[in-house]
């Protein structure tokens, strides 16, 4: 591979290539630069395994710690498992690659993308999807590109081109824009309840600025004397095509206009079509037949020839007749149903949502500070993560049956789509300090699981008690396009996802839209129709959204009984110390006496969590004893421990005594401490002296009543 290098003036920023440099056995590679962060992107094709029947490309995002000067934490001080970040970064760099390959192509592909270095000013992901074409284009590769993406902010009213992580926590858009010269072909976004008309304005912002990075590209192919190649598809044997098409034509054409069918029947009814149609008509030819060898030679011929009619009749059935396959107008929404509370209360929140045939249980968990989740071995600045929605797709959600696994990457995507369409409604740390955690089941699943979950994850929060500030629902929008001829579909169902060529889902409030994500099959669609897809996503949203507040209007009041019971308290942070003890004995003491959980923060935060709120009062108090400074003069009410000949010793609050002498327990003369006190009275007293070693003198003389009024008052407000 030649080498070279080129910058990019983009938006008063340069972005540099340097082509060639690096990994010379790759089939393309480039290292992109921008400010001090710099990502390695390969592309390297082989030969085509036998028996693949699909476009085998493979993305992988990786990221190293030393990018950031860091050494990994645990025992063997290397990367392990990849964090969730990573995998959502190469289904990012995957998703507007994917439709720009020739869907025919059969050959092996892997883009890897590898962060060398990186700042806190510019994000490496948008950086990889721009480098991801550029290494494919120097790998010579059948591609549809150039191809380019771009991160773009709001702050305040301005868009920003590619924000600084700074400046994406601070505003209140942070969505990628990927396109190609036919247009836009992917967008991710996360936006705190921005209305349509502002987010389609963002993407037309961000496509500009797309448009500039592929002239740049189209400009380094003029250079570099580039070309792609120009590959023929294979060739599909016209005889056994027609002979398909014109056996199965108006069989699937009745299938499809049955409006009554569930998605189980249908494919039943177009398997039938497809065994005794075809394979069992040609199974009775003789072996010499020129069907029997075409088949012979291409044994997924008859597999892929029925799915191509089938596209296209279904297709054609929305185009000339505006008629979908379960009979629904285009904009046209599934019956919806929602149902709260459907199990016990050891759950803290459930909710069940069902869209049509696509049913969601969501649950939700209340847990403590310290179950956030720790971020701090990622390379990006969050620390932590105090919500959490996980997202599981088990086989029996489409009547299969295979193993179960670990997440998988369309699980992970999933559940972050449904965790950022719901995170701009939660309530603030302050104000509610619980981490949450809402899983979604997918107990069975024809089309826009994801957004059944944000449907059903907002009603188990609001089951849960949790105040979230708008109740969130979302719908997806499909496509089909045929030549000049566009339909944009309302909530599509899996078939019409399946033989479509769009996926867009949409997520907000009745105020605006708080997630994006769209993904084509296509290689870019116009402005327009994006447009178009975004507006026509409201009033179904809406209608969900409806149906949703018919079943609970607002968050319920209480929490379950089973929730862990959360008191904050503020100490001097220079008291960290003294209440966590040499060696966390004394925080380990209350915690072991009390049966509660302490969690403190660097600024002296505390949050003091029990199974019942008694617990967590008494774990408090200790605290407060620890912590509170008693000065001279104060008046306090407290109860007296022991009795020595000399004087009594009273506790003043947990972990904090002080001892009355004798002579300062009366006005007169006391002959013993016993004619006075006794142990477990309480007793109003004053601090008279606190000696060099911090030890306490009290007195029950000269105290105001007015004084002893206001400490027993105090302790009754505890």
């Amino acid at each position: 591979m030649m080498e070279f290098e080129q910058s990019i003036s983009f938006d008063g920023r340069d972005i540099r290539l340097k082509v060639g440099r690096f990994a010379p056995q790759a089939g393309g590679s480039v290292l992109i630069e921008c400010g001090e962060t710099s990502v390695l992107v390969t592309a390297t094709r082989s030969e085509p395994r036998e028996g693949i029947d699909f476009l085998p490309l493979l993305v992988d995002y990786e990221e190293r710690l030393y990018a950031a000067g860091r050494i990994p934490g645990g025992f063997l001080r290397r990367e392990g498992r990849p964090p969730e970040k990573v995998t959502l970064t190469s289904r990012l760099i995957d998703r507007p690659l994917r439709p720009l390959f020739p869907h025919w192509l059969r050959d092996d592909i892997q883009v890897v993308a590898t962060t060398l270095s990186m700042d806190e000013l510019v994000p490496p992901d948008v950086l990889a999807i721009t480098g991801a074409s550029v290494a494919v284009i120097c790998a010579q590769m059948p591609f549809y590109g150039p191809m380019a993406g771009v991160r773009v902010g709001l702050v305040g009213d301005d868009f920003i081109i590619n924000p600084t992580y700074e400046e994406i926590d601070n505003g209140d858009l942070d969505l990628i824009v990927a396109g190609s010269p036919d247009g836009v072909v992917m967008v991710e976004a996360g936006a705190n309840q921005l209305p349509e008309q502002d987010v389609i304005e963002a993407i037309e912002f961000g496509y500009e600025a797309v448009r500039d990075l592929i002239e740049a590209q189209q400009q380094l192919m003029k250079d570099q004397g580039i070309t792609l190649p120009h590959e023929e598809p294979p060739q599909v044997d016209p005889k056994l095509q027609e002979f398909i098409k014109s056996k199965t034509t108006e069989p699937i054409k009745q299938v499809l206009q049955q409006f009554d069918l569930d998605k189980t029947r249908r494919d039943e009814l177009l398997e039938e079509i497809k065994t005794n149609e075809v394979e069992n008509a040609i199974a009775e030819l003789p072996e010499d037949d020129p069907l029997q060898v075409a088949i012979t030679e291409d044994p997924k011929a008859i597999d892929n020839i029925f799915k191509d009619v089938t596209r296209e009749l279904m297709r054609n059935q929305i185009i000339e007749e505006g008629v979908r396959v379960d009979g629904r107008k285009l904009d046209e929404v599934r019956p919806v149903s929602c149902e709260v509370g459907v199990l016990p209360k050891r759950v803290h929140g459930s909710a069940l949502f069902r869209r049509g045939l696509t049913q969601i249980l969501s649950l939700a968990t209340l847990g403590t500070p310290g179950d956030a989740q720790d971020l701090a071995e990622e390379l990006h600045p969050n620390e932590e993560k105090r919500y959490l929605h996980h997202y599981n797709f088990p086989p029996y959600s489409v009547g299969e049956t295979k193993p179960l696994r670990a997440p998988g990457r369309r699980e992970i995507g999933h559940g972050a789509l449904a965790e950022r369409a719901i995170v701009p409604v939660l309530p603030s740390k302050d104000d509610f300090p619980y981490v949450l955690r809402v899983v979604s089941e997918v107990l069975s699943s024809n089309g826009s699981t994801s957004m059944g979950s944000v449907c059903g994850s907002t009603l188990s929060l609001m089951d849960a008690g949790v105040p979230i500030s708008k109740p969130v629902s979302g719908a997806a929008m499909g496509l089909i396009k045929e030549g000049d001829e566009v339909r944009v579909l309302t909530d599509i169902q899996g078939i019409e996802d399946f033989l479509g060529d769009m996926d867009f889902k949409v997520a907000g409030t009745d105020v605006g839209i708080t997630a994006l994500q769209m993904d084509m099959k296509i290689t870019g669609l116009s402005l327009d129709v994006v447009s178009q897809a975004i507006q026509q996503a409201r009033p179904a949203r809406l209608h969900i959204l409806e149906k949703m507040l018919g079943v609970i209007e607002k968050p319920k009041s209480e929490l379950s009984p089973f929730a862990p019971h959360l008191i904050n308290y503020q100490i001097d942070p220079e008291m960290i110390g003294l209440v966590i003890g040499p060696g966390g004995k004394t925080i380990k003491n209350i915690t072991d006496k009390t049966g509660a959980k302490i969690d403190i923060e660097e600024n002296g935060s505390l949050t003091i969590s029990a199974s019942d709120r008694e617990k967590a009062i008494e774990a408090l108090n200790q605290i407060k004893g620890l912590t509170h400074k008693i000065s001279e003069g104060d008046v306090c009410l407290g109860r007296v421990t022991r009795i020595i000949p000399i004087g009594a010793f009273v506790e003043l609050m947990p972990g904090k005594e002080g001892m009355i002498h004798i002579s300062q327990l009366a006005e007169y003369r006391v002959g013993k401490v016993e004619d006075e006190v006794s142990v477990g009275d309480e007793v109003v007293v004053k601090v008279r002296e606190i000696d060099n070693k911090g030890r306490l003198n009290l007195t029950r003389l000269n105290i105001h009543p007015d004084e002893a009024a206001a400490a027993r008052a105090a302790v009754e407000q505890e």
